[in-house]
């Protein structure tokens, strides 16, 4: 019987782990979207004209306008964040998008949004237009790509070390999204230098690219931060059970000496995904050395501070720099909770895929997919040759 338990229990780490390789893949169709609008740039001067025009160039600083930050190389998912924001916008005149992806990205990116026209003022910048972007301004970028304890971390084998017999499948999982590729990734780390991106902008939102805008987020900047500088939803208020990661103590190892120190177990989390972030009161504030200092304390102690992605040092630069925003503004789990109330997502004014169910990928939940396959333009001539099909 014990044998046949084990055998079971093997299994069902097997199908995690099939599931996260699955997640952390690039879909063909993607991949050939990226490729073909690359070629499409080298080709055709209509794929590279300047964005925004040089008449509108003033606008992207321009305060009385809504600043949204997307920063990704998933062009498919950037059109499907974009179009849904702009759709459900009362006035999408208004609203700029600052889309920030990496270098080989770049050209593809800039296709879409030239050909492709929206509404709304559209701004692509690769990482490497950034002039002061350099490893002596973000040394910790170093860190973390050559630390070889990051490099194991994600590159190497997720089962050895794991004793089966003492932990569950549900935190294996929660281990397996930890090992995410993105989370070294330059453009995860990015939206901790807002303020020197743009240094001339008073207010922004930030968006994940896994996000679909469902009503219009112009009120956004009308709330009251009350002097703070991240506007977030909490996620320790939710009634969602299955969620773990809700207070510090599911992000943090408190056995370590200075999270013990300087850090609350029960202190409530708040979500990436969707941010309004007050500039002005963020460039008063220490945040970004806070959070290269913790990063970089973390890395000395080989990853014993936290495991799981980029948000546990925010949580800690951000600390007391929060004010709460109401829970119907974003909401979480499309990605990993199957059992996601549809009336609950129909009224939310941003949904988030976060998890490994991707809305783009074959492992999405199939009821929840709609929710973001009705803002793919199927008819697209680089979508229909790359045979991203609606499913």
């Amino acid at each position: 019987m014990e044998k046949f338990e084990r055998e079971i229990k093997e299994s069902k780490f097997s199908e995690l782990m099939n599931k996260h390789f699955a997640a952390s893949s690039i879909p063909k169709g993607i991949h050939c979207l990226s490729l073909r609008l690359t070629d499409e740039y080298s080709s055709n001067a209509h794929a590279r004209k300047q964005l925004p025009s040089p008449e509108l160039l003033p606008l992207l600083s321009d305060n009385s306008y809504h600043h949204f930050v997307l920063s990704t190389d998933n062009i498919l998912a950037a059109s499907v964040v974009v179009t849904s924001a702009v759709q459900s916008s009362l006035i999408p005149q208004k609203i700029v998008f600052h889309i920030i992806t990496d270098k080989k990205t770049y050209a593809g990116m800039h296709s879409w949004f030239a050909l492709n026209h929206v509404p709304a003022i559209i701004e692509v910048k690769g990482l490497h237009q950034f002039d002061w972007l350099t490893r002596e301004n973000v040394p910790v970028l170093e860190a973390v790509e050559n630390h070889k304890g990051i490099r194991d971390y994600y590159h190497g084998n997720h089962i050895v070390g794991t004793n089966l017999s003492e932990t569950t499948p549900h935190k294996f999982y929660s281990k397996l999204q930890a090992r995410s590729p993105k989370y070294i990734s330059l453009l995860n780390h990015i939206r901790i230098y807002l303020p020197e991106m743009f240094p001339n902008l008073d207010k922004v939102v930030f968006l994940d690219d896994d996000i679909v805008v469902q009503r219009d987020l112009a009120s956004l900047w009308d709330i009251d931060l009350k002097g703070k500088v991240n506007g977030a939803v909490e996620t320790c208020k939710g009634e969602d059970t299955w969620v773990m990661s809700k207070r510090f103590r599911n992000y943090f190892n408190f056995s370590h000496p200075l999270i013990a120190k300087n850090l609350d177990p029960d202190e409530c989390a708040w979500a990436y995904g969707m941010n309004i972030f007050d500039l002005r009161a963020w460039r008063k504030k220490n945040i970004r050395d806070t959070y290269h200092s913790w990063l970089k304390e973390n890395l000395k102690s080989n990853l014993t501070m936290w495991k799981l992605g980029t948000l546990p040092p925010a949580l800690i630069a951000f600390k007391g720099h929060v004010h709460p925003i109401d829970p119907s503004w974003h909401m979480l789990g499309l990605g990993y909770q199957d059992k996601t109330d549809i009336e609950a997502v129909k009224k939310a004014a941003v949904i988030h895929y976060n998890g490994q169910s991707k809305p783009w990928l074959d492992i999405g939940f199939e009821h929840l997919r709609p929710f973001w396959t009705k803002y793919v333009n199927y008819s697209n001539d680089f979508i229909r040759n790359c045979h991203i099909m609606e499913s």
